[in-house]
């Protein structure tokens, strides 16, 4: 156990990460979270047809019982201050408030009654979904994963019809295959190469919206920068407009008095290996620093924050030394001609009885036991594209190419699988050969 006590400062899925490992190691951790539950965008972002909530609510109690103190409703630079956390003896401070804001798209009318960006219009849904209800007509802006969690949202809360507008061609859009296709299974329209001109309010309400036609969406060097035929145009009548065209980040007071830089953006500027910011004690990850990702991305650097802070507490110690540069060699497998080599896509499950736009909840059923068996059959990579020379696959092979007992072998899971040393290989070997012979030869006799 170590006596320092460290601060995580946002309670979503790169702040757990951080306070789960610090915790392993034996860190008194204590999480501060603005809102009333922890889970950040997996609980407030994330539609439930996508991940159960009761799913994170798992995990967060594990977290409980592991001795991490949670604390709601604070938010740091109003409620407190670092300084003031500082003062009551916190020695590092890992900030991972994510991207908690909309934007808006900068057209007239975005200010009416019935426009909101999907990020609050998510975040509403998954606090109280029976009270988040939508009526009449619905046009989402934009054309990524959030924008399709949104338009099928909307059609879950009581949407009669729900359009979709994207600057991009349907072969540019950025959200995934599979999610454009399962929006367009739900009658979900959407309307390529369009993007907003104005929102038509009567009497301060949405009435609907004016398109003007998207000729193209980056310039010569891929920017994004959209050039539009302002004479091209056409509305389309709606109650509700939400806008998914992006996310904020919401610092407010949170590092003033800090000598944290920002970039242009909005993130934290940071040392790209150890998130260690201007402000030594400081540390950040998640969206707050790559700006909106996945959420296993803001998992990982969660474990590499704990390992800076582990280190810097610790004076003395190189916080880059034997670091992961994360300098990734990516394997190309659409052209790939090796012998062997699986190039078979991921199964996919089936669906429960119900209709899907009007739960919303998880349909998804688990794979047949055909399906198990295929997908068992895939590339050990398991879709993985990524060759990480640093990570460690527990071979053993530098125990015996280096100097003699300079080197041990250990589990963080001891109990899950049994290791033996080279000397005492055949004590496991010889009586599991000799089992499966006996299993054969009586399989043959059948």
């Amino acid at each position: 156990m170590f006596p320092q006590k460290i601060a995580v400062i946002g309670a979503g899925p790169a702040g757990m990460s951080a306070a789960y490992y610090l915790r392993i190691k034996g860190y008194p951790v204590t999480v501060f979270e603005k809102e009333s539950r922890a889970g950040g965008m997996l609980m407030n972002g994330i539609p439930s047809y996508r991940l159960e909530k009761s799913v994170i609510e798992a995990e967060m109690d594990v977290l409980r019982e592991m001795g991490i103190e949670f604390k709601y409703n604070v938010e740091i630079g109003k409620d407190i201050t670092i300084q003031q956390l500082r003062e009551e003896g916190y020695q590092a401070f890992y900030v991972a408030i994510g991207a908690q804001g909309g934007r808006l798209a900068g057209v007239p009318g975005e200010d009416g009654e019935g426009v909101i960006t999907g990020v609050e219009f998510l975040r509403n849904v998954n606090l109280d979904e029976e009270s988040a209800k939508v009526e009449g007509r619905s046009v989402v802006i934009g054309g990524g994963n959030v924008a399709i969690d949104v338009a099928r949202t909307a059609l879950r809360a009581g949407s009669d019809q729900v359009s979709m507008i994207v600057l991009e061609t349907r072969e540019e859009m950025p959200a995934a295959k599979d999610e454009i296709q399962e929006a367009e299974e739900e009658r979900i329209q959407i309307l390529n190469s369009w993007g907003p001109k104005e929102i038509l309010l009567e009497k301060g309400r949405v009435k609907g919206v004016v398109l003007k036609k998207c000729i193209s969406v980056f310039d010569d060097n891929h920017r994004f920068r959209p050039v539009y035929d302002e004479e091209d145009t056409m509305s389309i009548e709606c109650e509700n407009v939400f806008l998914s065209i992006g996310q904020s980040i919401q610092w407010n007071g949170l590092l003033e008095g800090t000598s944290v830089e920002l970039n242009p953006n909005g993130t934290a500027k940071a040392d790209p290996v150890t998130y260690q910011t201007a402000e030594p004690d400081i540390f950040v990850g998640g969206d707050i620093y790559t700006g909106p990702k996945f959420a296993i991305d803001a998992i990982a650097a969660g474990k590499e924050g704990c390992v800076s802070i582990h280190r810097f507490v610790h004076e003395g110690q190189s916080l880059t030394l034997a670091r992961d540069l994360r300098k990734f060699v990516e394997l190309d497998k659409d052209n790939l001609d090796i012998e062997e080599f699986d190039n078979a896509k991921r199964q996919i499950p089936g669906k429960k009885a119900g209709i899907a736009t009007k739960t919303f909840r998880d349909l998804r059923s688990t794979f047949t036991e055909e399906q198990i068996r295929t997908e068992a059959k895939r590339c050990l990579g398991c879709g993985a594209t990524i060759v990480d020379e640093n990570k460690c696959i527990g071979c053993g092979l530098c125990t015996t190419r280096c100097e003699f007992d300079a080197i041990h072998l250990s589990r963080d899971l001891p109990e899950a699988s049994k290791m033996r040393s080279a000397e005492d290989k055949m004590k496991g070997i010889l009586p599991y050969t000799l089992k499966r012979a006996i299993k054969i030869k009586l399989n043959k006799k059948k």
